[in-house]
């Protein structure tokens, strides 16, 4: 078989006008970037609100494996099956970051014969939308080291300020650094850090905010750190907000490309799951359901990262109401969690299989819990025995729950008309009564023990010194009554990595919390997460390569 990028270079692109108009998208209501990209217009995206909606779909995942799931590939391909039973459907996903683009995870386009086009630029610059993120997040930095230059009027203790500059790389030697070195011309030196772009507070803004207006009072609600009284100082009081907001004034419309099987696709926003919400914008959501009678969205990594904060910040904010969940798993991923190795995947082993499938059972229970509608998405792969496929179909119907064997990787829409059917099946038979899992004006510490007892299956948490001393000081100042973003290890439904399958019984360690004022949520760091990757030994960059007619290569 072909690789992605030979796949996706093969591909006979409809014009992005032809593809918008579609889904009744006027030509002069698109900003162009070349021929297969395009900008929706504010206009446009305003008188859109008055529209029927549509039903809204989202797909998660078990835990992530070595042996892939492929997530935004069933997604991709779903939505194309679902053209192909009949069903006016729009795509609405995230952006990939440069960072796993050139480290290990790979993009965010989908694979196979599932894919959104144009790949490249999708996985490379795109629309230019991360690199405003980036100007805006280090104009904020550039203009707090500025103020304490020139005076310090706000008294900012230099010693407290918490918010830090950003690039959209895994660059580990960036995470801890000092600044203003060389003398008094250069500024105060102070230490500071880099986190990647997709996990900045910006990056969240701009995924949650309803328009421009709402996306310029919330940046300048951040708070980018303490005066020396222990008061929070905000960004509207550097005056900061309406020069980051010129420079997300475009990042912040919806981008409109195509799959292969030319559906629409919104492209917006692309905030990590494990340290940021994992979703893609509200505005590019809210579009979609106003144009299409199915949406379908992704949510990053496992059920336990992204789903849930789907469903408790990005529900909860936009006043969505999710009709049906789909959960990607593969026999192979199952297997690894009942601790097979990766080499020996391929061999039958059902007993290893539902040993490892109680992970896929607490992601089950963990969405029925949400009152919505669950159908799994089960990838297969020729190495997959018919009695490990009906083992999986039998456990997942005593939660009463369809399986659908889907092979949209080597078949496009064909390969998942069955799981378009099912999903709308599992719509029209079982309402959704989506309701989020906790009260936001709850206290911090019973916020987060809701989501370890009943999503991630422990039994608690336990707080670093440090993480105590920031619940009290958010619940001094009234910060507190906000959703929780839980910044955690994708691997497992614990904080431990290499704790497979449903662990029980562990306590998971909290040791940092800081709230993204401007965002709306508290962010709960747990283990030894990290809020800028670094590269692998091998990283995919090495086989990335261009020739002199400008072909990429290497590009998965």
């Amino acid at each position: 078989m072909l690789t992605d990028i030979e796949i996706a270079q093969a591909a006979k692109m409809n014009h992005i006008k032809d593809v918008a108009k579609t889904i009744g998208i006027p030509e002069d209501d698109l900003e162009f970037y070349g021929k297969y990209k395009a900008k929706i217009s504010d206009s446009f995206i305003k008188n859109a609100e008055k529209n029927k909606k549509g039903k809204l779909i989202l797909v998660t995942a078990i835990n992530p494996t070595p042996a892939g799931e492929g997530k935004t590939t069933t997604t991709v391909g779903l939505g194309d099956a679902m053209a192909l039973i009949g069903k006016k459907c729009v795509l609405a996903l995230r952006e990939p970051s440069l960072g796993p683009v050139m480290g290990v995870k790979g993009g965010a386009a989908g694979g196979g014969y599932s894919q959104v086009v144009p790949m490249e630029d999708i996985n490379l610059h795109f629309t230019g939308d991360m690199h405003a993120i980036t100007a805006a997040n280090n104009l904020l930095s550039a203009m707090i080291d500025n103020h304490i230059h020139q005076g310090n009027e706000l008294d900012i203790d230099v010693t407290n300020i918490v918010w830090k500059r950003v690039l959209d790389m895994n660059d580990r030697a960036l995470r801890n650094v000092v600044v203003a070195l060389g003398g008094k011309i250069n500024g105060i030196p102070r230490e500071d850090g880099f986190m990647i772009t997709v996990a900045s507070e910006i990056m969240a803004i701009l995924c949650l905010a309803n328009d421009l207006d709402d996306l310029k009072y919330r940046l300048g609600e951040i708070i980018i750190g303490y005066n020396r009284s222990g008061q929070p100082v905000y960004a509207k009081q550097l005056n900061a907000q309406g020069a980051m907001t010129v420079l997300l004034k475009d990042a912040i419309k919806p981008n409109l490309v195509q799959t292969l099987a030319h559906t629409p696709c919104f492209i917006h926003g692309g905030p990590f799951a494990n340290i940021a919400h994992g979703c893609n914008s509200i505005i590019a959501t809210k579009l979609a359901l106003s144009l299409g009678d199915y949406v379908i969205t992704e949510a990053g990594f496992g059920a336990d990262l992204g789903a849930e904060k789907f469903m408790d910040i990005k529900c909860r904010f936009a006043g969505l109401k999710p009709d049906a969940v789909v959960i990607v798993a593969t026999v192979r991923a199952l297997k690894y969690n009942g601790g097979v190795s990766k080499s020996e995947l391929k061999t039958e082993n059902v007993e290893a299989l539902k040993k490892g499938i109680v992970n896929l059972k607490k992601h089950i229970e963990n969405m029925q819990g949400y009152n919505v509608p669950v159908v799994v998405a089960l990838n297969r792969f020729d190495t997959d025995s018919e009695e490990e496929l009906k083992t999986v179909t039998d456990i997942c119907a005593e939660y009463n729950v369809e399986v659908s064997l889907s092979e949209v990787f080597a078949k496009g829409g064909e390969g998942g008309v069955d799981l378009a059917n099912k999903v709308v099946s599992a719509i029209d038979n079982q309402r959704s009564g989506y309701a989020p899992l906790y009260d936001e004006n709850l206290p911090i510490k019973e916020k987060i023990d809701i989501i370890i007892k009943k999503i991630y299956g422990g039994k608690g948490a336990v707080y670093t010194a440090k993480a105590n001393k920031q619940i009290e000081q958010l619940e001094r100042f009234g910060l507190d009554k906000k959703p929780i973003c839980m910044a955690k290890t994708q691997y497992s439904l614990s904080d431990n990595p290499s704790l497979l399958g449903r662990p029980e019984g562990f306590e998971v360690t909290v040791s940092r919390v800081r709230v993204s004022n401007g965002a709306g949520f508290i962010v709960v760091e747990t283990g030894d997460i990290m809020v800028m990757p670094g590269l692998p030994k091998k990283p995919a960059a090495n086989n990335i390569d261009i020739d002199a007619d400008g072909k990429i290569t290497g590009l998965f």
